[in-house]
């Protein structure tokens, strides 16, 4: 074996004794910091709240969200109580109590807060104002930051859906075994909504068959989605149950 030259021994031995004689401390790492949100889905039958947060974390420019907390709202669907607005902002008030226990009260102010309904209640606005106005006014008085309400046209509540349900397949990006976010590399799967007298599928599909179908077109996680759907009449839970019926009778 060769053995190490005198002077590089020495050299060795001398930085060694400065590295343990200089000061050492602790670099502090900022943590990322939580935010929420809050989403009041308003139906025709019922209302439910629901809590996500997300950090200043992002994959290709958009947020990684996760729903932390949900509370069913007691009582009918808002568009139900045209006859007596005021329980409408009764019915609500017990969850938005405990969204306030829920999410830190420094958060509040900056605690965003979202209304989206379906067009079942489309005309409340017009066949009942105080209802509406009622309705909003409790939201804004609320210690949350009231970002507005919005009725959803059919394309715009099947596109949140085919995002929902790819989001939770992690479709759209994965975590390598470093913890960090990458393209998850699967393709898109598509939804299909049955209710009760029609049937809609969505998925997404190429610029050239827009013509066949209704879309909208989003822009998530670096990529951008053309998703499209189709209207099936006649494909509900009634016509499934009538001929399920019908072949019990035969």
């Amino acid at each position: 074996r060769e053995l190490l030259p005198p002077w590089l021994v020495i050299v060795a031995g001398l930085t060694g004794i400065v590295l343990l004689c200089v000061s050492t401390k602790d670099v502090p790492v900022t943590p990322l910091r939580t935010k929420y949100g809050i989403v009041l889905d308003a139906g025709p039958s019922h209302t439910n709240l629901f809590i996500y947060q997300w950090t200043t974390t992002k994959a290709n420019k958009t947020g990684v969200i996760r729903e932390c907390s949900s509370c069913p709202v007691q009582g009918l669907g808002v568009s139900n109580y045209a006859d007596s607005p005021q329980k409408v902002v009764e019915s609500l008030q017990p969850c938005l109590t405990w969204a306030q226990q829920e999410i830190p009260a420094e958060q509040h102010s900056q605690t965003l807060l979202y209304v989206g309904a379906t067009a079942s209640i489309r005309p409340l606005n017009l066949t009942h104002p105080i209802l509406s106005d009622g309705l909003l006014a409790a939201l804004k008085s609320s210690p949350f930051k009231f970002q507005g309400a919005q009725i959803l046209s059919s394309p715009e509540k099947e596109a949140f859906n085919w995002v929902a349900v790819n989001y939770v397949l992690e479709n759209f990006f994965k975590y390598d075994w470093q913890g960090q976010l990458v393209p998850s590399g699967k393709g898109m799967a598509g939804v299909l909504s049955v209710g009760g007298t029609s049937a809609l599928l969505t998925a997404k599909v190429e610029e050239e068959n827009q013509a066949l179908t209704e879309g909208v077109k989003l822009q998530l996680y670096g990529q951008t989605h053309s998703v499209y759907t189709r209207h099936c009449p006649c494909h509900g839970t009634a016509q499934l149950r009538s001929r399920l019926l019908a072949l019990l009778i035969q």
